[in-house]
């Protein structure tokens, strides 16, 4: 019995860091997992960095993704140092994925928008009622971290779908 390919979509962050399983099925996409790694507020920044890597590092052990899908750093204007946060969490998830053999895919969050909504220009809320929609799932996904993680690992499926 061949095991369907599995896709982890990353949401990065540097206080919350959201995870979404999905596996390729004949009746299409199927969540098998979502969940938040949290690093601790009051740390020095080293050790938050590395509490998402070792957190990120047991979810890969756990469900050993065929590829991981993650959204890339996006410039904030209004705030850079948002911007700088993420890009210190995304470096250690990308040391996380190359230290399991893992390959990484990047997105960026207008590509994510538009391959689920047709739209770039997305509306968080649109992106949760496709994401409901795409998984027939009874609610949205919460917090916000998962169902953006949710959304990367959709954005992935469809786009290697597409490629194949």
């Amino acid at each position: 019995m061949s095991v369907s390919p599995r896709f982890l979509g990353i949401d990065p962050g540097l206080n919350r860091t959201g995870y979404a399983l999905l596996e390729r099925s004949s009746r299409g996409p199927v969540l098998l997992e979502g969940g938040v790694i949290r690093s601790t507020r009051g740390r020095s920044l080293a050790e938050r960095v590395h509490e998402i890597a070792s957190g990120l590092c047991e979810v890969l052990e756990e469900f050993q993704p065929a590829i991981l899908a993650i959204e890339q750093v996006f410039s904030l204007v209004k705030n850079p140092k948002s911007a700088l946060l993420m890009a210190h969490a995304r470096g250690a998830i990308l040391s996380a994925a190359v230290e399991h053999g893992i390959p990484v895919v990047h997105y960026t969050p207008t590509q994510v928008k538009k391959l689920l909504t047709g739209s770039g220009k997305a509306s968080k809320d649109q992106i949760q009622r496709a994401i409901k929609t795409e998984l027939g799932l009874d609610r949205l996904l919460e917090p916000h971290d998962v169902a953006d993680a949710f959304a990367v690992a959709l954005c992935h499926y469809y786009s290697s779908r597409i490629a194949a």
